[in-house]
């Protein structure tokens, strides 16, 4: 169930934890975006560096929209996923939602060589 980008839904109790991360990346400067990424909070690609900022501190206290992310980057004609850090539940998701498309994991420097 895809929801608008406008659902009042999110977790209180982490709306203190994006403002403090507001204020971290206010010293922060964003460059270009070489690539557009599909964000948790939309679902949908960015590619303007000024919303980077406004997008990671929502992305603090709303619902991952992780399937609806992952069929944007399907429509958008990504064929390959890469998971990084221990374990593969991401990986494993993305196959649930879809089988067109390759996954990798990449755990430490041995898989980062395989891959």
């Amino acid at each position: 169930m895809l929801l608008p980008v406008s659902a009042p839904f999110h977790c209180s109790l982490m709306v203190p934890a994006g403002e403090r991360l507001a204020e971290t990346l206010a010293n922060i400067s964003v460059g270009a975006l070489a690539r557009p990424v599909v964000t948790n909070v939309e679902a949908g690609p960015n590619q303007d560096s000024s919303r980077v900022k406004e997008l990671l501190v929502r992305q603090v206290s709303a619902p991952v929209r992780w399937e609806d992310s992952v069929r944007t980057m399907v429509a958008l004609g990504v064929t390959e996923f890469v998971e990084i850090g221990p374990g593969k539940v991401l990986s494993g998701l993305v196959k649930r939602i879809t089988k067109e498309v390759s996954t990798a994991n990449v755990e430490d420097g041995a898989t980062l060589q395989a891959l």
